[in-house]
């Protein structure tokens, strides 16, 4: 008899479930169960006799402790009322263990360093990374996100949040060492050549780099295309990836003919992408077939390999897309392009920021379930076991600056509830007030920013208060009276007036995301943070992002570590923040404070920050309640004051306020030279344990 057994299981972090069916002899069978949601989980199993099994869990092929074996179910084939009909044996459910912790680094792929690499780090040394991480005894390896954003063949091309593809890997990442060697003596010396030139720079060359990978891949091509392109392998990763491959290979084909990746500017008839293109060009398209093979293969190796290792892979989800990339050219449908991305003044920049990407066109996107994003997360799950959200708040509201605008100052969060001229009268402001202190409809650039009411993007006949109004001549020129009412109409409008609708916003899209995958989700949910994010995290078990300099109450200075929710990820710095290094230094007060108050040390706090405080800070950390601690590759180097660079300001990955910045990091370690140091390796190792991190 055909038996289905069901358990309800909430997938932790990397998990799998077994059956096991018992022996007379006390030995058992394991049967993998499968899971599409991380809830349920099954398995169907021929069974003819009365049998006694129970369930256990690993990690990574890891068996777990001993008290997460679960006690015995038994069943019997006899007493199932009609055998013709499926029988499912629906087990209710498992509770998921409470003292799940485990230690991570975090290092884009590009920064990382290796004896053997091409200039920038490649999937090559992420698989070196996932040694030297298994090896201290951490569990996770975090990276920045490795999607293809080559538009111009510039180093403005270096910025890993403005991908051109959602589903293609970045060339610059293909490890060329594990490819073919190219048959020509000439050759094969002439980038053995520059191979070590490159590799020894302090920073990433990015145009020299990119330019030589793609033409020892062109190079392969010719010498090996047409005998990969025929193999079983790359039909059937053809087969999987053409609906986002063919426009992909087609996009770069004209990129490359004309000169640019803004299609705007291409031919009349290929500025938007249509099936026909597929037929021509075609062989120049099947390069870019064969490299996204190359990488895909590459990336799906070392995947495999860190399950090995017991090591997790995580990745990260950009927000938003490149204006003239390929998502855009193929279904510009899902894209508002006279809306640009950016985010409200924070600590990173006084006047917002604008980062140019287009804002999504959600109701488009919400009439055929979101499948844009399904497709993209489930491309994914591929190649890793976690990924971060990067800005989950754009999944409720995003801040949208209108085209011809660059100042952040002038955005509006999108989608809200735009206020009336009545409401605005309701709370205490005239409408000469109003009129006087309103922004014109936005056509082009304005000179000025002096203003507290912009009208709505889409409805010039209702208002959002201008965010910072209150630094504004035009609010210091209100009266004592309708600076009270302006100050509590925009407390309301920023803090709980949409709080209900942008609810409802994010559960018509997060929840069928993230069950659409294994991957356990987690989200950077930092900035102006509304009530009804934490609503929804806590209802879809998202983890939040916990940092001790960026706590969520604006009332305070300082997080507190050990008061940090389990449903969360620990860190100190992330690529858009200072190092530990630099934050220690940039404010001597502010470090002070934090010396005194959080750490509880007397006197004068010491600068430069020595190893032994770097040491105890992540130790902290280590020790919280977040169920995952991920620290950057430079903060676990600030606990050796031999191995770290002298130059703190030299390990920013990312200055965000600075919109054209070079995103050119990398270690100034070799990863085999980390691997081989003992002392160091050894003392990550013995903060884990202390951690109960292992």
């Amino acid at each position: 008899m055909n038996i289905r057994f069901d358990i309800e299981y909430h997938t932790v972090y990397g998990e799998d479930l077994f059956l096991n069916v018992l022996a007379g002899d006390s030995s058992h069978t394991p049967y993998a169960m499968h899971t599409h949601d991380g809830i349920i989980w099954s398995v169907e199993l021929q069974v003819e006799k009365p049998i006694d099994y129970y369930y256990t869990v690993t990690w990574q092929g890891r068996e777990k402790r001993s008290e997460w074996v679960f006690c015995p179910h038994s069943f019997d084939p006899k007493e199932v009322a009609d055998p013709s009909l499926p029988v499912v044996q629906r087990d209710a459910w498992m509770d998921a263990p409470e003292d799940f912790r485990v230690a991570g680094t975090l290092i884009p792929v590009f920064s990382l360093r290796s004896r053997r690499s091409f200039g920038v780090g490649d999937f090559g040394d992420l698989r070196m990374m996932v040694d030297w991480v298994a090896t201290t005894g951490q569990r996770l390896l975090q990276i920045l996100p490795i999607n293809d954003t080559t538009s111009s063949h510039t180093w403005g091309d270096s910025y890993p949040y403005s991908c051109i593809s959602v589903f293609a890997l970045h060339p610059q990442y293909v490890e060329l060492g594990a490819l073919p060697a190219l048959k020509k003596a000439a050759d094969r010396q002439r980038f053995e050549k520059l191979r070590p030139e490159l590799n020894g720079l302090p920073q990433i060359d990015y145009e020299r780099v990119n330019a030589a990978k793609l033409e020892y891949l062109h190079l392969i091509y010719e010498q090996e295309g047409k005998k990969i392109l025929a193999t079983k392998a790359f039909k059937e990763f053809f087969a999987e990836a053409k609906e986002w491959l063919v426009p992909y290979a087609q996009y770069c084909t004209l990129r490359d003919t004309y000169g640019t990746g803004d299609f705007s500017q291409w031919p009349e008839e290929y500025r938007q992408w249509n099936p026909s293109l597929s037929s021509q060009k075609e062989e120049e398209a099947r390069f870019w077939y064969f490299v996204q093979f190359v990488l895909s293969q590459q990336l799906s190796a070392v995947h495999a390999y860190a399950r090995t290792r017991g090591v997790l892979l995580k990745g990260d989800i950009p927000i938003g897309v490149a204006r003239y990339g390929c998502d855009v050219w193929q279904e510009p449908r899902y894209f508002n392009l006279n809306g640009q991305a950016g985010a409200p003044p924070d600590d990173f920049a006084e006047d917002g920021q604008n980062w140019g990407f287009p804002t999504y066109n959600w109701d488009e996107m919400l009439r055929d379930g979101c499948q844009w994003w399904e497709r993209r997360f489930r491309n994914m799950a591929r190649y890793f076991d976690a990924y971060r959200i990067d800005h989950v708040l754009g999944f409720f509201r995003i801040w949208e600056i209108p085209v011809p605008v660059k100042s952040g100052l002038l955005g509006q969060f999108s989608p809200a509830l735009a206020l009336t001229r009545d409401e605005i009268h309701r709370w205490g402001i005239s409408e000469e007030t109003l009129k006087r202190t309103v922004a014109p409809i936005i056509k082009e650039e304005l000179q000025s920013t002096d203003f507290l009411f912009l009208r709505d993007h889409r409805n010039p006949e209702v208002f959002h208060p201008r965010i910072s109004a209150q630094k504004t001549n035009a609010f210091n020129q209100l009266s004592e009276q309708e600076k009270q009412a302006f100050n509590a109409l925009y407390e309301d409008y920023f803090y709980h007036r949409n709080n209900q609708y942008w609810y409802e916003e994010a559960m018509q899209k997060l929840p069928k995301l993230v069950k659409a995958t294994r991957m356990l989700c987690c989200a950077e949910d930092l900035g102006m943070v509304p009530a009804c994010v934490q609503w929804v995290m806590d209802e879809l078990n998202i983890l939040s992002l916990e940092l001790e300099s960026m706590p969520k109450e604006p009332w305070t200075r300082f997080g507190h570590v050990e008061r940090n929710p389990r449903r969360s990820v620990a860190t100190i710095s992330s690529h858009d923040t200072p190092t530990l290094r630099m934050w220690w230094d940039e404010n001597y007060e502010r470090t002070q404070d934090y010396y005194n108050s959080i750490l509880g040390m007397d006197g004068t706090a010491p600068h430069p920050l020595p190893g032994s405080l770097a040491r105890h800070i992540i130790q902290r950390h280590l020790n919280c309640p977040s169920m995952l601690c991920v620290i950057a590759l430079q903060d676990w180097l600030a606990i050796d004051e031999h191995l770290r660079l002298k130059d703190a300001n030299a390990e920013r990955i990312n200055i965000p306020a600075d919109p054209h910045h070079y995103w050119r990091y990398r270690m100034h370690l070799n990863i085999e030279d980390l691997k081989h140091d003992k002392q160091f390796t050894e003392g990550i190792r013995e903060m884990i344990v202390r951690g109960n991190r292992v």
